[in-house]
């Protein structure tokens, strides 16, 4: 695995993109740094970064890249070093097919990420398929993560192993999204029409036929961009890939569970279940937004994101001091 290499070429082009929709220019620190990582097998992941301290890495979700974060990586560079990349085949990414894509694969370009980058420990904050990706990392890689942030992961699996009175619901929302989102989306796919596949997830995940339909050809033309990981994962790969509770429970790092409390029906049955099952998770629902609660209520996420580093942090020296070296 090769080491960090910085890309000049385009490297204006991915700071005005990332810069695009900030603020102002007047509130933000200019600062941030855009740079490439080989993390081996000819995959590089583009990312921004500023500020200086503990990293904490941000994981955007589906139909997303990077410049998801680029508000938040701007407020939390000022107490820490943020660091918000684009997953394998999103903008700015070119990187080769390869079958068999998934979160699962997402996670271990992650932890390659994370140890190009010799970055230690970190704080991980994912949302929706970023989240995903973070409790994957927290079974497959724990001993790179500090602390996790999920912020409703799809982890659908779960639907079928809920208990009690759930337990019949699950199984029935977990058969609905597989017959009304994930079959149809591969058959799209396969026949490479890529906006019909985009268009039934937006109708699902909306409770709406004509969701997709009614959006402006701008939007349609911008969520477009970054569905080429469905190219791959919805003819080669695995939307969904299975999380049994057992590797659940099995995860000891700390874990905070973020939900909307209008947010998509089936994820609030995930969460729950994230919650019983993860020992020791705290949960925080954001009751009047929905899936996009970072964007709806940036200022009290980022507020209880940090407070949740912090009583993390002082739960580890607490340890150390508990426990001098020898």
């Amino acid at each position: 695995m090769s080491g960090i290499s910085i890309r000049k070429i385009g490297m204006l082009t991915l700071a005005l993109a990332f810069a695009s929709g900030a603020a102002s220019a007047a509130t933000r620190s200019h600062n941030v740094v855009f740079g490439a990582v080989n993390i081996g097998q000819r995959i590089t992941l583009h990312y921004a970064e500023e500020g200086r301290g503990t990293p904490v890495i941000f994981v955007h979700g589906s139909l997303g890249d990077f410049r998801y974060w680029k508000d938040q990586v701007d407020a939390f560079a000022k107490h820490y070093r943020a660091i918000a990349y684009s997953r394998r085949y999103s903008f700015p990414n070119s990187n080769p097919a390869r079958p068999g894509y998934s979160a699962v694969t997402d996670a271990d370009d992650l932890a390659a990420l994370i140890k190009a980058m010799h970055l230690g420990k970190v704080y991980v904050v994912g949302h929706s398929y970023g989240a995903l990706t973070g409790l994957f990392l927290a079974v497959r890689h724990p001993q790179l993560i500090r602390a996790l942030v999920l912020a409703e992961p799809p982890a659908v699996s779960l639907l079928n192993d809920l208990p009690g009175n759930e337990a019949n619901a699950g199984k029935a929302m977990y058969a609905d999204i597989e017959r009304r989102m994930v079959a149809p989306m591969k058959a799209d796919f396969a026949k490479g029409d890529r906006s019909a596949g985009v268009g039934v997830f937006i109708d699902y995940v909306f409770n709406d036929p004509h969701a997709w339909q009614n959006w402006s050809p701008a939007e349609r033309a911008a969520t477009l961009q970054d569905a080429h990981e469905w190219d791959v994962m919805m003819t080669t790969g695995e939307l969904f890939p299975p999380i049994s509770p057992a590797q659940v429970r099995g995860i000891k790092v700390p874990v905070l569970i973020m939900s909307g409390g209008k947010s998509y029906a089936f994820l609030g049955p995930i969460d729950r279940e994230l919650a019983q099952l993860i020992p020791g998770s705290q949960s925080v629902v954001f009751p009047n937004d929905g899936h996009q609660m970072w964007y709806q209520s940036p200022v009290l996420c980022r507020h209880d994101v940090e407070a949740f580093f912090r009583s993390v942090s002082r739960a580890r020296q607490v340890s150390v001091s508990d426990h001098p070296p020898s």
